[in-house]
C-alpha cells in the first residue's frame, strides 16, 4: 500500500480518528506544575526510555547516562486498515511511522541524527517494517528498495550498529521466508544490504546472557552502575548464572514444526542503573499445550530470570499477554504499553497487573493511548483506578531515571503535534 492509499483508507476512518480532548489531563494527584511547558530535554547522567507513539506502530529510544543512544523497534503495517478497531494516527496522516519516529529522535537526542544501535525485538511489521505498507519504493543498486519502518527511518537517521536476533543466517531456530508477515523479514534483509553497504551500518547477533553487547560507548567509567543484560532471544531464556533453556527445540522436534509464533521468539533485556530496573521483551507471548495436556505459557520461564524491575514494558501491546506468574515476578510500580489497535492494554491483562493479591502496593498502567471507545467499555473496573488520565489521549510517555538510579519519573508529552508539551510528571522512588 501506497502513500496515496494510507491517506484514503485514513479519510475513510476520519471519525475514528478524531477523538476530542477530555479536560485537563493530568496524572492522580495535584495539578502538575509542569503541565503545558515544553519537555526538559535529557541531561548527562540521566537514564531515558522514549516510548514514542504513532498510532501504527511500537518504537521506543533510549538515550543511556553518557549519551549512548539506541531505537528499540520502528514499524510501520495498515494499522489504520483494521477499520473500528484503528486508534488515532497521531500528529496526522501525512507522514509514515518510521518519518515520524526519526523527527521525534532528532527533537530529543543529544547526537542529532546519529544513532549508535538499533535493534528489531522480532521481525513483525509493527515493529520493523514490511514490504506490503511503505512511504514509497524505488531503485537502488538494481533492486527494489522499500522504504518501511527502520529502511524510512534511516533516510532521517545514521544508524551505527544493528543488533538482530537471526543474522546473519536467518534460520534460527528455523528458516526465515522474506515474505512472512507482510514482507517483514525481506524488508530488514534488504536494509541491512543496503545500509551496510551505504550507510555505514554494522550488523551482529544478538548474543543471549550477554551484559557487555549494548554497553555505554562515550563514557562508561563515569557510570559503573549501567548494565544491559540480553534475558532472551529465539524462543531461549538465560539464567544470570549463564543457564540457557530452549523453549521450543524439543517442541520442533517432536512435532515436526517449520515455523513457530514469532513473538515467542522476541528480544529481552533488563536494563539496570543503580537500583533501578527496567524489563523489556518485544512481544514475548506464546503458548501451548504440553504432552500431558497442561497448558505452557512462555511467560512463566521468563518469570524464572528477568528479576524485580521497577518499570516494565508490556509485553505483546498488552493483548492477552503478561501471565500472572511473570508479573508476580517482575513486581512493578509502573508498566507501560505501546498502542496502536483497540485490542491493545486489555481488560483480563489491567487486572492482573492491577490485583494487588499479587503483590501489594500502588501501581500505574501507562498504555500510550486509552481511546474513547475502551473507556467506555472498561467504565467502572476497578483496574481504572490505575489508569492516569493523561493517558487517555494520545501521549509520547518518557521514563527518565536520575544519576545513581534512586529517581525516576514518567512524563506524559502530547503527541497530537511536535510541540513536546507536557502533559503531567509522575515521581517515583525506586524500589518503593
Amino acid at each position: 500500500m501506497n502513500r496515496r492509499t494510507f491517506l484514503k483508507s485514513t479519510a475513510a476512518s476520519a471519525a475514528l480518528l478524531s477523538l476530542k480532548s477530555s479536560g485537563d489531563l493530568y496524572a492522580k494527584g495535584t495539578k502538575d506544575p509542569k503541565a503545558g511547558k515544553v519537555w526538559k530535554g535529557w541531561t548527562p547522567g540521566h537514564f531515558q526510555a522514549h516510548f514514542i507513539y504513532t498510532g501504527v506502530c511500537e518504537s521506543i529510544f533510549m538515550i543511556f547516562p553518557d549519551g549512548t543512544t539506541m531505537l528499540l523497534d520502528c514499524g510501520d503495517h495498515d494499522a489504520i486498515g483494521r477499520g473500528e478497531k484503528a486508534v488515532p494516527v497521531l500528529p496526522h496522516s501525512g507522514r509514515h511511522a518510521g518519518e515520524w519516529v526519526a523527527r521525534y529522535v532528532e527533537r530529543v537526542n543529544p547526537n542529532g541524527k546519529d544513532v549508535d544501535y538499533m535493534m528489531l525485538s522480532h521481525y513483525h511489521s509493527d515493529h520493523g517494517g514490511c514490504t506490503e505498507f511503505y512511504a514509497s519504493k524505488e531503485i537502488r543498486d538494481g533492486k527494489e528498495y522499500v522504504l518501511s519502518g527502520f529502511s524510512q527511518a534511516a533516510e532521517f537517521l545514521h544508524f551505527h550498529k544493528a543488533i538482530d536476533r537471526a543474522w546473519p543466517t536467518f534460520d534460527d531456530p528455523l528458516p526465515m521466508k522474506d515474505d512472512f508477515d507482510s514482507g517483514a523479514v525481506g524488508c530488514i534483509r534488504q536494509f541491512y544490504e543496503y545500509a551496510t553497504r551505504h550507510q555505514g551500518l554494522e550488523v551482529e547477533k544478538f548474543r543471549l546472557g550477554a551484559t557487555d553487547q549494548i554497553r555505554l560507548l562515550k563514557d562508561a567509567a563515569r557510570y559503573p552502575g549501567f548494565k544491559v543484560r540480553n534475558i532472551c532471544a529465539n524462543g531461549r531464556i538465560c539464567a544470570e548464572d549463564g543457564t540457557v533453556t530452549d523453549l521450543y527445540a524439543e517442541r520442533i522436534r517432536r512435532e515436526h514444526l517449520t515455523g513457530v509464533n514469532e513473538n515467542g521468539l522476541s528480544l529481552g533485556m533488563v536494563f539496570s542503573y543503580g537500583p533501578f530496573r527496567f524489563f523489556t521483551a518485544g512481544d514475548f507471548s506464546d503458548g501451548w499445550k504440553l504432552e500431558d495436556g497442561t497448558e505452557f505459557k512462555v511467560e512463566d520461564a521468563i518469570a524464572d530470570v528477568c528479576g524485580r524491575a521497577d518499570v516494565a514494558k508490556i509485553n505483546h501491546h498488552g493483548h492477552h499477554s503478561m501471565s500472572r506468574r511473570l508479573i508476580a515476578a517482575l513486581r512493578s510500580k509502573v508498566y507501560v504499553s505501546c498502542v496502536w489497535d483497540q485490542l491493545h492494554t486489555t481488560s483480563d491483562v489491567c487486572d492482573l497487573m492491577s490485583d494487588r493479591s499479587i503483590y501489594p502496593g500502588e501501581r500505574y498502567i501507562c498504555p500510550g493511548l486509552m481511546p474513547a471507545r475502551r473507556r467506555f467499555e472498561d467504565e467502572g473496573k476497578e483496574w481504572m483506578k490505575d489508569v492516569p488520565e493523561s493517558a487517555y489521549e494520545g501521549s509520547h510517555i518518557i521514563l527518565d531515571v536520575e544519576p545513581g538510579g534512586r529517581d525516576y519519573s514518567l512524563s506524559f508529552v502530547d503527541a497530537k503535534d511536535e510541540s513536546m508539551t507536557v502533559k503531567s510528571v509522575m515521581k517515583f522512588k525506586t524500589g518503593a
